[in-house]
């Protein structure tokens, strides 16, 4: 009963620390959210600001009658409205000319000098509406007035500069003082969070938690996995290790088990026979077949499919937030009632989401929806997707399947620039033999759900059994 005591507080600690480690990470990137929308807060109050004062010397300007920029355009549509009016008087006497002279019984002398007269007029009529507007942009004292506009123009800039000044100094003490706030939470959290981790080290050495402990630098590991379906033996007996922070590539011909392994550690299947050993965010060594298909994303595990799976009625944007809701800590009534805590965990999901669209170049694709993309785009939002969760072990499932060459080697760089911007492992699986001995650290070549090697990409290239597997024996 103690025992059982004893492994129920070590759960109990161990959600704990889970907690803290998301509080303390929600806390890290609000920090700089909270930055991002100060900034911007600045930067649309200084523009408004600037565009009242200009409103302002446009309104003076108007009533000294004096040369302003805004002014001179309000005058250049004006003169433009009274040309083009006139424009079409003039076009319609000449018409009516035409007509008279081909239709009246009058000399055409008489219809050329009732013409010219009709056009004079409107000449005339023209220069005084134009006369008109130059009046009412014009002062008798253009001088004084200028003066006078310069001085206003002058206070006007002063007054910008003092009021851009405060509310610079303003923003300032604001970010500093949520900065200064919010790292003190997070010092606090962290204490939490070490006095956690200590208490968990005593309670796995008294319960010995770490049988089946993965070797250092070492975070996958599968047992004799072995995976039955009636008498057909899908994965048989397999066995290897996956390192941290390794690009691992599993190969072998069709039908040779690799999305059943793929499958078994993701618990889409239950293994037949054998462990998968996984080591967690919190650096414990868990037995994935003891999770629940569902449970697997939130230890860090996040893969793909062979076919492309999207949300095809949402934006690319949106389908990252629905990938992201596993990270919201927030629970059902702060949903329900719209916490200020859910929004504030919004504004962090959909900055994390438009930094990770930025860093695969899909900015330009945010607001489309899936339908109609090219190919390669779809592969690579596929990726994004698996980033939103913070994962330590990206899963792909021939990520290369449908790509020309220049989308593969394209793949490529992205999967590399991935495990080292965000610190990941990479375990894929792939028919592209080019890729997979350019991309991969280590390989691991199977046939009929057996082992046939593992090693480096030279070592599998030079293997026997590899080449018997792939092209026949003599």
């Amino acid at each position: 009963m103690a025992k059982k005591i004893e492994r129920w507080r070590r759960t109990w600690l161990s959600n704990k620390l889970d907690t803290l480690g998301a509080k303390i990470a929600f806390f890290q990137d609000y920090l700089l959210v909270n930055n991002d929308k100060i900034r911007d807060q600045t930067e649309t109050v200084l523009k408004e600001e600037k565009e009242w004062e200009q409103a302002a010397l446009a309104k003076l300007a108007f009533r000294l009658k004096v040369e302003d920029p805004i002014l001179s355009e309000i005058k250049a549509k004006e003169v433009k409205v009274i040309n083009e009016k006139f424009y079409w008087h003039f076009r319609a006497l000449k018409q009516t000319a035409k007509r008279r002279t081909a239709r009246s019984k009058s000399s055409s002398e008489t219809i050329a000098k009732w013409a010219d007269e009709k056009h004079h007029s409107l000449a005339a009529s023209q220069k005084a509406a134009l006369d008109k507007i130059e009046r009412k942009y014009t002062t008798t004292n253009a001088l004084e007035a200028q003066r006078e506009y310069q001085k206003a123009q002058a206070a006007n800039l002063a007054k910008f500069e003092q009021f851009s000044q405060d509310w610079k100094a303003f923003q300032e003490k604001r970010q500093a003082d949520f900065e200064k706030k919010t790292k003190s939470t997070i010092e606090k959290l962290q204490k939490q969070q070490n006095q956690t981790i200590q208490d968990l080290k005593r309670f796995d050495s008294a319960l010995d938690v770490n049988s089946g402990q993965l070797d250092d630098g070492v975070i996958l590991r599968l047992d004799a996995l072995s995976m039955h379906f009636g008498g057909l033996k899908a994965v048989d007996n397999l066995s290897f290790e996956v390192k941290q922070g390794e690009i691992f590539g599993l190969i072998g011909p069709n039908g040779a088990g690799k999305t059943t392994v793929f499958n078994c550690i993701t618990q889409f299947y239950k293994p037949t026979l054998g462990n998968i050993y996984y080591r967690n965010r919190k650096n414990e060594v868990i037995n994935m077949n003891d999770y629940k298909t569902h449970e697997v994303i939130r230890e860090g595990i996040v893969r793909t499919f062979q076919n492309v799976e999207l949300i095809w009625e949402i934006s690319v944007l949106d389908n990252l937030l629905v990938s992201g809701h596993t990270i919201y800590k927030t629970g059902f009534f702060s949903h329900v009632l719209n916490s200020r805590r859910l929004n504030q965990e919004e504004q962090v999901i959909r900055k994390k989401a438009e930094w990770v669209l930025e860093k695969l170049n899909l900015t330009f694709y945010q607001n489309m929806i899936p339908y109609g993309l090219p190919y390669g785009i779809l592969k690579k939002i596929e990726l994004a997707r698996t980033l939103m969760v913070n994962p330590r072990l990206i899963i792909l499932d021939e990520p290369a399947a449908g790509l020309n060459e220049e989308e593969t080697q394209n793949l490529a760089e992205i999967i590399r620039n991935i495990r080292a911007q965000f610190d990941v492992t990479i375990f894929l699986v792939e028919h592209d033999m080019s890729l997979v001995m350019n991309l991969c650290d280590t390989i691991c070549a199977i046939s009929f759900g057996k082992k046939l090697a593992i090693g480096t990409p030279a070592e599998i290239q030079n293997d026997k059994t590899v080449i018997e597997a792939y092209l026949g024996g003599d």
